[in-house]
């Protein structure tokens, strides 16, 4: 064998093992940023667990290799090959050259910036929390008070799929009720310019599907103590919950610590633990009328 060629496979070995290392770091990373767990996303994406594992690893599979080696061959940029968009402008392909060299702190900066001066995500503002938070019935009152559509996602889903929501879940499992949640988004954002939109509970945990609401929506999430949560929906004529109450209280309590750094992500937050619809309301308002103030300044 010429020494210089076995030099070239050993140099190329080294170049997809640092290529497969950066994209475990990048997987990972994004992971870190939006408090999502590996569970999650296995879940979210119906990508293996054990997988995502070894690509976080550095040990993703040859097609990703082969797939490098097209764009190579192609002189163009592997993000461009494996993009969806059906073309982009000069213009965007520069902007994505330059954000390739931010550093995850300095893309958050770039992030914001971009949708501070370019989105006009203020006109939507989207309720996020568990449950018993007050979504429906502080939404609805805002949405009154700003005279826009008052949404509830969920009916919006059983629209789309023609389905109740235990129907769809039964149908179609939890992916199926993922794609329609975002499906219906996607509707509700196209066909409203400015609304009040209630989120289910566990939208947090659908990663792009909540990046969409963040970029879109003027979020602010509605908290509250366990103890509420639980009262509120059984004020409502859930009785399910009193059913092995202490269990229900259990799961609860760690449902609320495993979402806390997805609902932290809100733009704002309104705590309604312990304080009238009056109180909770006018709070609600102080925090979403200054960023619509921006929006129509």
């Amino acid at each position: 064998m010429n020494p210089s060629t076995a030099y070239a496979a050993s140099d190329s070995d080294l170049e997809d093992e640092a290529f497969l290392l950066r994209l475990g770091e990048r997987v990972r990373s994004w992971r870190e940023r939006q408090h999502v767990t590996r569970k999650v996303l296995a879940q979210t994406s119906g990508v293996s667990e054990r997988y995502l594992a070894q690509l976080e690893a550095g040990q993703g599979n040859m097609s990703i290799l082969l797939l490098r080696q097209l764009a190579q061959a192609m002189r163009m940029p592997l993000e461009a090959l494996v993009s969806e968009a059906s073309g982009a402008p000069a213009e965007a392909a520069a902007v994505q050259r330059l954000l390739t060299g931010l550093s995850p702190a300095q893309l958050e900066g770039a992030q914001r910036v971009l949708l501070e001066h370019f989105r006009a995500r203020h006109a939507h503002i989207a309720l996020v929390g568990l449950r018993g938070a007050g979504k429906s019935t502080l939404g609805a009152l805002l949405a009154a008070e700003l005279a826009v559509p008052f949404i509830e996602l969920d009916r919006e889903v059983e629209r789309e799929a023609g389905a109740t929501l235990a129907e769809l879940f039964g149908l179609y499992g939890q992916d199926g009720f993922r794609r329609y949640e975002r499906r219906a988004l996607e509707r509700v954002l196209a066909e409203q310019p400015a609304a009040v939109i209630a989120t289910g509970g566990s939208l947090v945990s659908a990663p792009e599907t909540y990046e969409r609401l963040l970029s879109s929506c003027h979020t602010v999430w509605l908290r509250a103590a366990p103890e509420e949560h639980m009262a509120r929906v059984v004020a409502q004529g859930d009785m399910r919950p009193i059913q092995g109450h202490a269990a229900a209280m259990d799961d609860l309590r760690q449902l609320l610590v495993e979402r806390t750094p997805l609902y932290a992500r809100a733009d704002a937050s309104v705590d309604t633990a312990g304080r009238s619809i009056r109180h909770s309301l006018a709070e609600l308002r102080a925090c979403v009328q200054p960023a619509r103030n921006r929006e129509t300044a």
